[in-house]
């Protein structure tokens, strides 16, 4: 794979992993050595003695927190693991046949493991 492509590829992942990153610290924090699947986890709510409503509200902000936080999560590793494939070389090859992942589904899809026909 060309040089100048995989380098605009790898700016590309680091771009969305910071948009990722930013999105998640805004309603989660992030846990330090967790053997736990996920890096993340959703802030819970502070319940003050107010009105039931307003806690019931509270609760399902973070129940939606949590899921949101699990997709980005799993957007977050797959560019994770996209980078280090850059790094070892191993970049833009399918996981499960092997072969090379066309150029044009890494552009619209950088963080892509599967070509086309596997990712059915």
């Amino acid at each position: 794979m060309e040089k100048e492509f995989l380098e605009k590829q790898k700016q590309k992942l680091e771009k969305e992993k910071k948009r990722l990153e930013s999105q998640l610290s805004s309603f989660a924090k992030k846990r330090l050595n967790s053997q736990r699947q996920g890096n993340w986890k959703a802030r819970h709510p502070q319940f003050n003695g107010g009105h039931l409503e307003e806690e019931a509200d509270e609760v399902e902000e973070y129940g939606t927190r949590l899921a949101l936080g699990e997709t980005l999560e799993k957007e977050l590793k797959d560019i994770s693991l996209a980078l280090e494939k850059i790094k070892k070389g191993k970049y833009g090859i399918c996981e499960k046949c092997g072969n090379p992942i066309p150029q044009d589904r890494l552009k619209v899809h950088p963080q892509a493991r599967f070509c086309k026909k596997c990712q059915k």
